[in-house]
């Protein structure tokens, strides 16, 4: 069997190659039009070009999202845009509009094509169409059971392939084709503008009693009865390959380098250990205690077992539980005296106590005893936001290993 990809988001050339070295074989990427998060910091022609380097180097692959659902006045600028893509030698293509999909076989016929989970496939028969048409792969909706993607597996030709996501934030419309942040903000969600409006805070008011706020739910502070939980599959790798997938993907093009470190890290370990002995692969529970020390809302298996139901939704609040904070970065490591440099995230203090996390799970807790500025000045904290300082290492490191605080109770 071929092993199954592990693909995970990029939302900038820094966050592609720590997805890459944490274990990722492949990433998706934005360029700056024709993809579905318009905030994200996406990638210029150059450095996609840095970044399919980069991964090329290291036999891995990246992606770039042409997913918006387009309007005419779309079209302008792709033909060209397909040109340059076909030129830097990505892998492949994301789209979801049959005008698109047109446009990159006239325009750019050698690239790849993936069919985004914005065309909502949910049969075989969608996913033979698409086949037919030159797809070499279809993203999956996301409201699929287990039992329903083996049967599509079962009745596709074995060349297709198919990808699923398989943790992070979940959308309250179907396959993320909603109209509610047109409605509340003029932000067209399918055209990457998404105010997230799912996750705020509702009342229902009665029309001839204006002023008068009724909570949907029984909470004195309304309700975010839109507000869904996170997909978290690591429960249930075994069942995700044997399925028939070739590709679990992880969402989250906004989220941090840190969080696309932590995440990756995790399911390229369970992946790993179930191919290394599936007839003796057990869960390990420190696989989700890990992955809670990455920001998240509490988990939920989507549609994967059965269809969610009411306790798959937040009430209470749409705040993400964040008990780690992201403080360093490893830029360089000198073996010689243990001395590694560091790009500051978050303030760093003399005396603390972090983590500190590397690629294949290597994990490790020290204080911090000796810290320099870099003038060579020792400094009892690093305030300032970037700041690149030394610090001693108590076991030796290697650039892209991650410096990771717990958050002390309020």
């Amino acid at each position: 069997m071929k092993k199954i990809e592990l693909l995970a988001p990029a939302g900038d050339l820094e966050k592609l190659k720590i997805a890459i070295i944490y274990g990722a074989d492949a990433v998706y990427i934005g360029g700056q039009i024709f993809g579905l998060r318009a905030s994200a910091r996406n990638f210029s022609l150059e450095d996609m070009k840095k970044g399919i380097a980069f991964a090329h180097e290291r036999g891995k692959k990246v992606y770039v999202t042409l997913n918006i659902i387009p309007h005419n006045e779309d079209f302008k600028e792709l033909p060209e845009y397909l040109k340059q893509l076909q030129e830097l030698d990505i892998d492949a293509v994301i789209l979801s509009d049959p005008g698109t999909f047109m446009y990159v076989k006239e325009f750019a016929p050698e690239l790849e094509v993936h069919l985004s989970t914005q065309a909502n496939n949910t049969n075989y028969m969608s996913a033979r169409f698409w086949y037919n048409q030159g797809v070499k792969r279809v993203i999956l909706a996301r409201e699929l059971s287990f039992k329903e993607i083996k049967e599509i597996r079962e009745n596709i030709p074995e060349s297709l392939e198919l990808e699923a996501f398989v943790h992070g934030a979940m959308c309250i419309s179907y396959s993320g084709r909603c109209l509610l942040s047109n409605y509340m903000a003029n932000r067209d969600a399918n055209r990457g503008e998404c105010a997230h409006p799912c996750r705020w805070q509702y009342y229902l008011m009665e029309e001839k009693r204006p002023g008068e706020y009724i909570p949907v739910f029984e909470d004195e502070k309304g309700t975010y009865f839109f507000n869904s939980k996170d997909l978290c599959m690591i429960e249930y790798i075994p069942e995700l390959i044997e399925s028939g997938l070739s590709s679990l993907k992880i969402e989250g093009r906004m989220k941090s380098a840190y969080y696309v470190a932590n995440i990756v890290n995790v399911y390229r370990k369970a992946i790993d250990t179930y191919y290394e002995n599936k007839e003796n692969y057990h869960y390990d529970p420190n696989w989700m205690n890990e992955i809670k020390k990455a920001s998240h809302r509490k988990f939920t298996t989507g549609f994967y077992i059965d269809k969610p139901n009411e306790k798959e939704q937040l009430y209470a609040n749409s705040s993400y539980i964040r008990e780690y904070d992201f403080v360093g970065l490893v830029l360089d490591y000198d073996k010689k005296n243990g001395i590694a440099t560091i790009e500051q995230r978050n303030r760093i203090f003399k005396g603390e106590t972090v983590e500190v996390m590397g690629p294949g799970m290597k994990i490790f807790t020290q204080s911090i005893e000796q810290m320099w500025n870099n003038k060579g000045e020792e400094i009892d904290v690093a305030p300032h936001p970037q700041q690149v300082i030394k610090i001693k290492m108590q076991k030796p490191v290697e650039k892209y290993y991650i410096i990771r605080r717990c958050r002390k109770d309020d």
